[in-house]
Formats: C-alpha cells, structure tokens, sequence
C-alpha cells in the first residue's frame, strides 16, 4: 500500500494536495503523478495561477485505486483504464476495502512493534 512514510491518521484533512505531497503520499516520483494523470481521465487536478496541480481527496482516492490495480496488482495501463470503464460501480467498494485493509496492516504494525 502507498504512503510508506506517511500514516493517513497522522495526516490533517486538506482541500488540496500539491503533486510533490501527492508523490510522497504514494512513495513515487513527481512524473509518475503527472503520467497517471494524463493516462487515467479520473483524474482531474485544479490549476493555481501558476499552473500548479492542486489535487483533492476525490484524486487522491482515485490514485489509491490506479495504485493498486498497477502496482499491487499487476494490472497494465491499459488494463487498467478499461477496469474502471467496465467496473465504475465497484471503484468505491473497492476504494473502501482498500482504506479498511490498510488500517488492519497498521494497527497489526504497530501491535507488532508493541510486541516487539
């Protein structure tokens, strides 16, 4: 699962989300996010004046699905894109077994950590 240095819970809700925090997040490069961008149309990043990318938590979560359906799963590109054109339904779901699975690998880190 992304965010390898950062804990979710340690992490304020906030509006936006620059691309160099979003990079951190998912422990990826800053082109990776700009790639996935352009690949993947769920993704939609407001603009500042500067023509900065400002991403909200609706991308965030849509990156958090993209992650583990390349990432984690294997999935290409391409196999991507058409899981979420056939699957639009399910995006939440999974979205919400994801978050839940990842509070279960924390909590088992840090009960580990306490064992330890």
């Amino acid at each position: 699962m992304p965010e390898n240095k950062e804990k979710a819970k340690d992490r304020p809700e906030k509006i936006y989300y620059t691309i160099g925090e979003v990079a951190r997040i998912f422990n990826q490069n800053t082109s990776l996010i700009r790639f996935w961008e352009k690949e993947f149309s769920i993704i939609k990043p407001n603009k500042n004046k500067k023509g900065n990318r400002l991403f909200t938590q609706q991308d965030l979560d849509n990156f958090h699905i993209i992650y583990h359906l390349v990432k984690e799963r294997g999935y290409t590109l391409s196999g991507a894109r058409q899981y979420l054109k056939n699957h639009p339904d399910k995006i939440q779901t999974d979205l919400e077994i994801l978050k839940k699975l990842k509070s279960i690998k924390m909590s088992l880190e840090e009960l580990r950590k306490n064992l330890s």
